[in-house]
This record gives C-alpha cells, structure tokens and sequence, in this order.
C-alpha cells in the first residue's frame, strides 16, 4: 500500500517524526481556520512536534496524501464507537470551551442574545438614565432588560430605582426562564427611541435634595426644622437625607464649646457612645474636650467595649442625635454650624 513497505507501523506513528508529519499534514488539511482553533487547544510542546513535522513535510512533500490517508483511515476504525467518540469529543470541547458553550453546541440549544445586540443604546445607557425610563415601565418590561445588562450595570440600574418597585421587578426577574430574542429587540427599540427623545428635550439630571438644602441653609434654624418636620410626615427618608445635608453628624466638630455642652447634656451616654463608634477623630476629640475628665474617660470606655456594630444602626441613633440639634436650634439654644459655614 505504501513504498516505504511499512504501512502498519507507518500509520500507528512509530518511526520517530512520523506522529507529528501527520498531524501537521492533517492540520494543513483541514485548512487555516479550523487549524488556527486546534492550535488554541495545544500546549507549547505539542506546537513545537508539530512545527518539526512540517519542516520534515517539506523536505518530502509527497507524504503529505500518505499522512491524510492514514488519518481518514484511522477515522473508519472507530466504527461502531461512534457513540463512544461524540463523548469524548464532547469531554474534551468541555475541558477548552466550558459547559455552556458546549452544551448549546451539542445540544442544539439557541445561542443567547448579546445584550448590544438586542438592547441597543439601552445597553450602554447611562444608569440613571436607564432608570428613569424603567420606572414608567410594567415591572415584566423592567426585568426583561435588567436581566439581559450584565449583573454590574444591572445593580446599579436597580440600585436607583424607588425601593417601593424593586420588589415587583425581581420578583419577576427571578421568575424568567427564557426570553424570546424578538420581544427582547422590539423592547430594546422602544426604549432606545424613548431614551433618544429625552436627550432632545434637552432633559436633563437636577440634584433637587441638593438644591432644596442650600435654600433652607438661608433660612433661620426655626424654619428649617419646621419645613423638615413637615416633610417628615410624608417621607421621613426624605426628611433624614435633608437633615444630613444641612447638618451632619461630623459638623458636631464646628460647633461652639458653649453649644456643644448644652447638646451633650440632651443626650443619652449609651447613645452618644454608640454614634461615635467609627467617627472622625475630629468630632471624638471634641467631644471628650467638652467633657470632665471622669465623663470622658467612662465614655471612652463605652466606646471600647462596644465590639462591632452593624453601620446602620450607629447611622440611625446619629440621625436621632441630629434630631435633637435641630430642636435645640429650634428654640435658639445652640447654633447649628456646618463645615462650609463661617463664624464672626
């Protein structure tokens, strides 16, 4: 069959060289770019056998048919283990390209829809924007497009919508299963369009918490807590996010001696203890500054042997002690001072 009078040895690769002339002749075969995905799946010394195979091709180019008749009659020998092969090949893809990729190979499973692809703009929408737009949406159209952003922008998309419909959109992200690429399209267009008009309205982003702050900040300390407890009684989250931008926690540091004695006599040690948990050393400094010696060092001690507490609750009681400035300014017994503030 063969003139070297060897052709079982021959094929089985034994004479030394011989594996590697094959398998650089199949690879030449099959052609650049399926050669180009094998070579991916192959270490730097099964290259390196390969490249001395092809040097000793060229050197006796007449192999090249010899080592492809070798290779598709290797292939007939596996027969019946046909079966046996797609598993194996099916292993092996696994091991280069990953489950998924490979199941859906396999499997004959729809390859999934880019979010690009299908969303458009939408998927490279600014967050807030993006938000602003799924909140006049039904919460099944809201969870169509977070579940196709990858799960970063997904977050911070959900992360600015109203708490009040965050509930409703992952209940319904949680319940899909499969998304039909057409809807996804058709809902990515609608949106897109949505999203180009508002930029030609000229819409545009407003902080309005802080808008509303710097116009209180001109009003007296009476007024301002009048107008924050008013609208406490409809949003207290509102009302906190005000409160700390006029006066915050931290702006206990700018207050005068004489104010920061007369707050400290309205408030609870445990309390105090537990807001200064994590603070500045600013406003620990000062505080302990306007305290006798003994009060300070038990407060100190407090402190110390609080262990770890959650932020959220050291952030409420600070939130109560800010309460409790406001209510002293209210009644014109200390002046709230802020850090951009300037005293005379």
């Amino acid at each position: 069959m063969f003139d070297d009078g060897e052709p079982t040895a021959w094929m089985r690769g034994d004479r030394p060289g011989r594996g590697a002339q094959r398998a650089a002749a199949v690879l030449l075969g099959l052609g650049p770019e399926v050669a180009a995905g094998v070579f991916r799946l192959l270490d730097e010394e099964a290259i390196r056998q390969i490249a001395l195979g092809a040097r000793e091709l060229r050197k006796s180019p007449e192999d090249v048919p010899r080592a492809l008749a070798a290779f598709v009659e290797a292939m007939d020998g596996i027969g019946g283990d046909a079966v046996a092969g797609e598993g194996l090949l099916r292993e092996m893809a696994e091991r280069a390209l990953g489950q998924e990729v490979v199941r859906r190979a396999f499997d004959g499973a729809q390859t999934p829809v880019l979010a690009d692809e299908a969303l458009g703009a939408v998927a490279n929408a600014d967050p807030e924007d993006l938000a602003t737009l799924l909140v006049r949406e039904q919460a099944q159209t809201a969870a169509l497009v977070l579940g196709a952003l990858d799960p970063d922008r997904a977050s911070a998309v959900i992360n600015r919508i109203p708490e009040v419909r965050r509930p409703e959109i992952l209940r319904r992200l949680a319940a899909l299963e499969a998304v039909d690429p057409g809807v996804l399209r058709a809902v990515g267009a609608a949106l897109s369009q949505e999203l180009d008009q508002s930029v030609a309205l000229g819409i545009r982003r407003v902080d309005g918490k802080a808008a509303a702050a710097a116009l209180l900040r001109r009003c007296p300390a009476l007024q301002q807590s009048e107008v924050v407890a008013e609208i406490e009684r409809d949003d207290p989250d509102l009302a906190a996010d005000l409160r700390n931008m006029l006066f915050t926690f931290e702006d206990l540091a700018h207050l005068s001696d004489r104010d920061l004695q007369t707050l400290i006599r309205e408030i609870d040690m445990g309390q105090l203890a537990l807001a200064l948990k994590g603070a500045s050393p600013a406003v620990k400094q000062k505080v302990l500054k306007n305290m006798s010696l003994r009060a300070g060092q038990m407060l100190s001690d407090d402190i110390n042997v609080l262990g770890p507490v959650r932020l959220s609750t050291v952030e409420g009681t600070r939130t109560e002690l800010v309460k409790i400035a406001f209510w002293l300014a209210e009644q014109g017994r200390i002046t709230l001072v802020g850090a951009a503030d300037r005293m005379v």
